[in-house]
């Protein structure tokens, strides 16, 4: 059977199932394809299962790519509140956690709910599972219009649009479902990727270099940690925590984003401590070994081990020398370590790179490819961690929708 749609959306994630809602509701007869039998399963396991949906204060500043301005058209024209307005209406309670994280109450069901409500109010059909197994395009279609038609071939027929939009997402997680099917798909039209790799990604090293470190798995406390140089240095105030194989929390998978194979991390793991002062202050007025005295300004985990890296430092503070605990106040406030990659794919929350968007109209997220849009995380736009990628999701596929409407 041949099936004709205004548009087909090829992805059931956050992206597609947004776009579909508000093009339905537009007026046009809409597809959703995907290959899972589940919906949108990386809202529902984000945020720990509460769905980390946006963030208050997303602004460009806050994603990369080889055009980080690029995401500034959709962001203005669909920022945090509309999409909060929208969560409101449906009645989902939600809270902010801090720094602008917005999380629901209840669970991320919630949220996947309210898209499937949006979708069923634009009459979306939805395709699931259906695998698709080839995709082509006639520059003039059967009816006469003289627009293009895309040809899809997939598990429940042959579906014609002249409007196609991948919202595939990227790499990461593969046990969901993650494909690169959007890369392919923009290769085949003749569109340039930028190069992919994991981010928001735990970081690795090496087994003998980590080998004092390990025993802090499980320890976190609140750092500063940078990467680059010059006025390529970027830096996060965020907590960190120490994994067997390297370290995590927030603070390094903000970082990862940014991190480039083969170049050093520096942390503070004291940043609000005058370190220096405090151990002068300790050697003049305490008898206890400098474990003791380090253990009142960072956790004690962490000052036992820093400790065991100098003979020098393993005496009363009272007996070392003032170059021994400025050298140990250094190695804290700075310390440099290069790691020896990342966690990949299966562990990243998000995938940097992807189709370039010198390919795409900011606009309305059209590819050169007539016809051919690209939204969510399968484009080369990357946010923060923090609710940003998924307000990403919803900006671009808003204004992809209002762009096929129009057109």
């Amino acid at each position: 059977m041949s099936h004709r749609f205004d548009v087909v959306i090829v992805g059931a994630g956050a992206a597609g199932l947004f776009c579909a809602g508000v093009a339905g509701q537009l007026g046009l007869k809409v597809l959703v394809i995907d290959h899972g039998e589940k919906v949108a399963e990386k809202v529902r396991i984000s945020g720990g299962g509460r769905a980390n949906f946006t963030n208050r204060e997303a602004a460009p500043a806050n994603f990369l790519g080889d055009n980080p301005n690029f995401c500034r058209s959709a962001l203005s024209r669909y920022g945090p509140k509309d999409f909060v307005a929208l969560v409101q209406r449906h009645g989902i309670p939600f809270h902010e956690k801090h720094k602008g994280q917005l999380f629901c109450d209840r669970s991320a069901e919630d949220l996947i709910a309210m898209l499937l409500a949006e979708c069923a109010a634009g009459g979306v059909e939805r395709w699931q599972p259906c695998a698709i197994k080839g995709v082509s395009f006639s520059a003039a279609s059967a009816d006469g219009s003289g627009t293009g038609s895309y040809e899809i071939e997939s598990d429940r027929g042959t579906v014609s649009t002249p409007r196609l939009v991948v919202a595939t997402g990227g790499l990461s997680i593969p046990k969901i479902g993650a494909t690169d099917f959007g890369y392919r798909l923009a290769r085949q039209f003749g569109l340039r990727l930028v190069p992919t790799r994991p981010a928001l990604v735990p970081l690795t090293f090496d087994g003998a270099h980590w080998a004092p470190y390990a025993q802090l798995a499980g320890l976190a406390l609140p750092v500063w940690i940078e990467t680059g140089a010059k006025k390529a240095r970027m830096g996060f105030a965020e907590d960190l925590l120490f994994t067997h194989r390297g370290l995590s929390g927030p603070a390094v998978l903000q970082i990862s984003s940014y991190w480039a194979e083969g170049t050093p991390i520096r942390l503070n793991l004291a940043p609000d401590t005058d370190l220096p002062q405090a151990l002068a202050r300790a050697k003049a007025t305490s008898r206890k070994l400098i474990a003791n005295e380090l253990a009142q300004l960072v956790p004690a985990r962490l000052a036992d081990a820093w400790v065991q890296q100098d003979t020098g430092w393993q005496r009363p503070v009272a007996e070392a020398s003032d170059k021994a605990l400025n050298l140990l106040a250094e190695r804290l406030a700075r310390w440099e370590i290069t790691p020896m990659g990342t966690e990949g794919y299966r562990k990243a929350e998000v995938t940097a790179g992807g189709v370039d968007t010198r390919d795409l109209s900011s606009q309305t997220m059209e590819s050169k490819q007539p016809g051919l849009y690209f939204i969510g995380e399968v484009v080369d736009v990357t946010g923060w961690l923090g609710g940003y990628n998924f307000q990403w999701a919803w900006a671009s596929a808003f204004a992809c929708a209002q762009a096929m409407a129009a057109g």
